[in-house]
């Protein structure tokens, strides 16, 4: 029955995330010719240039990176992702969305936003609706070199200066727009406003940090053995993992007790289980 309920939710999931992306396509973009990043931007930038249905080109490019997520992610996710891909690609071929606004700022910006948040909610329904992401995740993993950002990167570096030689400059970086617009929207809705954050402290007052953070937040406080470098005298090194909205907290903590600590902070892609729970100590 819980997995009838979560099936449920992942099936609506992809399907608001096959009418986003698809007002996002066709109710601001096509109008003004901009186009969004990735396979999506491809295709696109291929139907206006050849004049083939967009509603043909998306499934067709999107095919070969399905094939490659069978092989390397599991044929649930290939079939959803097929399901998904094959539904937006009837939605631009037969619904009726209006064409919002002649503006292309506003074009630019919500366009970009409701493709993004097509693509994080298909994403939270198990399914892409871009195939690009499968493609620099397996060139990442068998690259040593490059990383998933930096394949990403340089695909829609081609894709828009492409989109610059065919459509104009103004419109190609009015794209780059939408798609700055659509990669933030993704994000939020797969890390929401709770991002996390790691948080490394250095401090030769250690234990009192450790202290009024657990008392004072709520939060779970890794201890590591170490010693300064410099100095070479041995001290506790805290880890903690909070929401962004709570870094300011933690480093006026920080503060209060030692203004010398050496504080790093930087994003996690996800965190789940213990570690997020308030007032687990490890």
């Amino acid at each position: 029955m819980k997995t009838f309920i979560q099936e449920s939710i992942n099936s609506l999931l992809i399907i608001l995330g096959i009418l986003s992306a698809g007002m996002g396509i066709k109710g601001f973009l096509l109008s003004s010719h901009f186009i969004d990043g990735g396979v999506t931007g491809i295709s696109m930038l291929l139907a206006d240039v050849l004049g083939y249905p967009l509603s043909i080109l998306i499934p067709l490019i999107n095919l070969p990176f399905i094939a490659l997520g069978y092989r390397q992610i599991g044929g649930m996710f290939a079939l959803k992702s097929t399901l998904a891909i094959t539904g937006l690609s009837l939605c631009l071929a037969f619904v009726n969305y209006p064409d919002v606004t002649p503006d292309k700022l506003l074009t630019a910006i919500f366009g970009g936003f409701f493709i993004g948040a097509g693509i994080g909610l298909a994403i939270r329904g198990g399914a892409v609706l871009d195939g690009t992401e499968i493609a620099a995740l397996l060139i990442g993993k068998s690259s040593h070199l490059l990383k998933v950002g930096d394949v990403i990167l340089i695909v829609n570096i081609v894709i828009f200066a492409s989109a610059a030689f065919v459509l104009g400059i103004d419109e190609a970086l009015y794209s780059i727009l939408t798609y700055f617009a659509a990669s933030k929207t993704v994000d939020f809705l797969l890390h929401g406003i709770e991002e996390y954050n790691a948080i490394i402290i250095m401090s030769e007052k250690s234990d009192e940090i450790r202290e009024s953070i657990v008392r004072v937040l709520s939060r779970g406080v890794t201890i590591y053995n170490g010693r300064g470098g410099k100095t070479g005298k041995p001290m506790h090194i805290l880890y903690c993992v909070v929401t962004r909205l709570e870094i300011g907290r933690v480093k006026n903590v920080v503060n209060e007790i030692d203004g010398a600590a050496f504080i790093v902070i930087h994003p996690l892609a996800d965190a789940v289980g213990g570690i997020i729970k308030k007032t687990a100590l490890h």
